[in-house]
């Protein structure tokens, strides 16, 4: 089920598969060493939608789930890690 807003609108975010993103072919930035470190890549969208795409996974695990961020999404997380809003997460 997507989730909509009260006009009606769908505001779910495409998975790889709709976007028809080939994991193989991109260019994956690594966080760290281990399993366990994350890895980043840049996707352009469609010719002339100008949406540019940041996929998220972990290192070790490559063939699991592929997080999906929007340009803006992916800004204001960065934002947030610069401006300490992360650095109590862990309790």
């Amino acid at each position: 089920m997507d989730d909509q807003d009260p006009g009606g609108a769908v505001n779910a975010k495409p998975t790889v598969a709709a976007l028809g993103i080939d994991l193989d072919a991109q260019d994956w930035r690594r966080s760290g060493e281990g399993e366990g470190a994350l890895e980043i890549a840049f996707v352009g969208g469609a010719a002339g939608t100008g949406t540019q795409w940041v996929l998220m996974r972990v290192a070790g695990d490559p063939e699991g789930r592929v997080l999906v961020y929007d340009r803006n999404e992916w800004e204001c997380f960065l934002e947030g890690v610069r401006g300490g809003e992360f650095d109590d997460a862990e309790g």
